[in-house]
């Protein structure tokens, strides 16, 4: 596997830069990528305060419409019987949103949806003509209007023993269902390189990482790779993680490939890791 590069989003070079990494890799780590940092840190101190109340069991999902409050051991990786260490929140446009929370929270959402168009149009730009030829239509215009365009405010509670005698992780290894991933997260996030180990991704002070869902694999015929991934149990202090992953997503009728629609695939993939 080579180097998951470090960018500077205001370089040059950044475009290219940025596709040579999620073509290779599957991942990138971005900085100075625009998203206020005042902004991402309030963000993360209200939802801090929401998952350390019961007000959160309020808002339980809803199993068709996939918004709302999931409770801890809520999901599993795909080919996995072991819940993941961790709780979280979606957030839609159109969907639940708690009255305890402010607006910023819609702030960031549109922020990183706006992010994440750039970034999809240096994904078209930068391949090579016969993988631009296998997308149905832009890949920032699968994403125009989407109702699937979630954010996942994450809460990985501090490790007790009884939560790990089966072996359970914070997030067990997977790829993201989406066409891209824009995550905001802290220290834990391993990948599977070339040689099949796992390695730390790097995470510069207020940087930003990106990779590559199975959507994108899928209609680029495999040259955006889809890379494995997982949050490990802290090694130091044991205490909460956070993170906020927004996932890119197309537009239920977009076609990924003749025979798969974006909202068959979803369906089909939210079943197998227990959220269906």
């Amino acid at each position: 596997m080579e180097k998951i590069l470090t960018i500077d989003f205001k370089s040059k070079s950044a475009p290219t830069d940025f596709v040579k990494s999620l073509s290779s890799t599957g991942f990138a780590v971005i900085q100075n990528h625009g998203i206020d940092q005042a902004l991402i840190n309030d963000t993360y101190e209200e939802w801090k305060l929401f998952f350390d109340t019961d007000i959160k069991h309020d808002y339980l999902f809803d199993l068709d419409k996939q918004d709302g409050y999931f409770p801890f051991k809520s999901e599993n990786a795909q080919g996995s019987n072991t819940k993941d260490l961790k709780e979280f929140f979606h957030i839609y446009r159109w969907g639940r949103y708690p009255k305890e929370i402010s607006s910023i929270t819609k702030k960031m959402h549109q922020s990183l949806i706006e992010l994440g168009s750039n970034l999809l149009d240096y994904l078209d730009e930068y391949a090579p003509d016969y993988v631009r030829s296998k997308f149905s239509m832009k890949l920032s215009e699968m994403i125009n209007d989407s109702g699937q365009n979630l954010l996942r405010v994450i809460h990985y509670p501090p490790i007790k023993k009884e939560d790990i005698l089966d072996g359970a992780i914070r997030a067990e290894a997977h790829t993201d269902i989406n066409l891209i991933t824009i995550l905001i997260a802290e220290p834990g996030l391993q990948v599977v390189n070339s040689s099949g180990d796992w390695v730390d991704v790097e995470l510069s002070e207020n940087s930003i990482v990106v990779n590559i869902g199975d959507m994108l694999q899928k209609c680029s015929g495999g040259f955006y790779k889809s890379t494995i991934h997982r949050v490990v149990n802290p090694s130091g202090a044991n205490r909460s993680r956070y993170s906020m992953p927004l996932f890119i997503h197309p537009r239920d009728e977009v076609r990924l490939s003749e025979e798969l629609t974006a909202k068959t695939y979803l369906e089909q993939r939210l079943r197998q890791i227990g959220l269906k």
